[in-house]
């Protein structure tokens, strides 16, 4: 009577706390390494072993298809930020995304059309055809057991607080916050953000920006200071032959030693387009905005002053106050309406349909105009730019 009572575990309340958070961060790396990495982006394989670990243990705490969900995943990259998104918070708002978050997501995956599109590649031997995808519900249930069993009275907390943990976090948290508050490394042509202090409760899934410029890379961090967990797990997976990596975002790398626009240049952009554009805000138009800061009056300073979240964040996240707020300061400044053009420009030529040959000379052209425009730090940048060079396998 006691056991069914307390169950087969007795804990303080902090015991209780930590097995819970323990439950669900297994749950949220399942989540990031096996669904989202591994089967929506390939960016990674799985020994088998460790693979099934995750999809069971999904099973259990989610009741989620590997199917609908990479299906779901893969068609918010295609259709991200349009009507045919299925949680984008631009369109639907993000208190709904946020509390509905998860219904967002059933709604979608009940979608014939969208199964068959995006949901290719997926597991389809017995035990998903005759457990998994028909019984996905039989888990959950199953966990309420275990639950139960193991905690007494006190395990349906548990149990609800593991089946709550996704819904709020990922459909909710990510697909909401993550395409509406945070900060940007990035200006991909959608409206995804990093949020930060979250690494530990989601996996990683915080540096959505991140990710979204680089979908296809299995590390979602780039910056020194950013902190991916579940790129920590991969790599101790990987070190006990559980786990191989495929991709990680290209690095930038600048051959001082080459002045000269060739087919590697054009390549080189194309790869790591976004890195570039990140570069080219940081190395020349926040440095000109600062020296048009300096010599602005009052009246102007506060304008500039507004335009710098414009400039850094990109025309996805603009706004119509954004906007008239941007071009307001480009009409005062002649240097900063200047650099931004260029900017345009070089986004520009990875959006033409040319061949490597034309793209090139094109490239050449926009380096020998920054040359000669004048702005030193547009200058340098062109120099710098003529350098773009291949790191190994980036063209992989």
């Amino acid at each position: 009577m006691n056991i069914l009572l307390n169950g087969l575990v007795d804990l303080p309340w902090w015991g209780y706390v930590l097995v819970t958070l323990a439950l669900t961060h297994v749950t949220i790396a399942s989540v990031t390494i096996f669904l989202h990495r591994h089967q929506a982006h390939r960016a990674l394989d799985l020994h088998p072993a460790l693979s099934h670990f995750f999809r069971f243990w999904l099973w259990l705490t989610t009741g989620m298809v590997t199917k609908e969900w990479a299906a779901v995943h893969r068609k918010h990259h295609a259709r991200c930020e349009t009507e045919e998104d299925p949680h984008s918070p631009q369109v639907l708002g993000l208190r709904k995304v946020l509390l509905e978050g998860a219904e967002l997501y059933r709604r979608e995956a009940r979608n014939p059309e969208t199964l068959e599109q995006f949901g290719k590649g997926t597991p389809d031997d017995w035990i998903e055809r005759h457990l998994y995808t028909p019984y996905n519900r039989l888990g959950i249930g199953l966990m309420l057991g275990i639950d139960l069993l193991l905690f007494g009275p006190i395990g349906l907390t548990v149990w609800a607080v593991q089946m709550l943990w996704i819904p709020f976090f990922a459909a909710g948290v990510i697909n909401g916050v993550g395409h509406y508050w945070g900060y940007r490394n990035f200006q991909s042509p959608d409206a995804s953000t990093n949020i930060v202090p979250w690494g530990i409760l989601i996996g990683g899934e915080e540096l959505h920006n991140n990710h979204h410029a680089f979908p296809s890379s299995a590390k979602l961090s780039v910056q020194p200071w950013e902190f991916d967990i579940g790129w920590l797990y991969i790599r101790i997976a990987e070190k006990l032959g559980l786990a191989r990596v495929r991709k990680v975002a290209p690095r930038l790398v600048i051959d001082p030693g080459k002045e000269e626009v060739d087919a590697e240049t054009v390549q080189a952009m194309l790869v790591n387009r976004f890195h570039v554009i990140a570069q080219y805000v940081r190395g020349v138009v926040l440095p000109v905005l600062r020296e048009e800061l300096r010599r602005a009056d009052d009246s102007c300073r506060h304008l500039l002053r507004r335009a710098k979240r414009p400039l850094v964040r990109g025309e996805a996240v603009m706004d119509e106050a954004d906007r008239d707020t941007l071009q307001s300061a480009l009409g005062r400044s002649q240097s900063l309406r200047t650099v931004y053009e260029y900017k345009q420009r070089l986004q520009e030529l990875w959006q033409r349909r040319m061949g490597p040959a034309e793209l090139a000379q094109q490239l050449r052209e926009w380096c020998q105009q920054a040359e000669a425009s004048g702005i030193r730090y547009l200058q340098d940048f062109a120099r710098r730019i003529r350098g773009l060079s291949l790191a190994p396998g980036a063209g992989a």
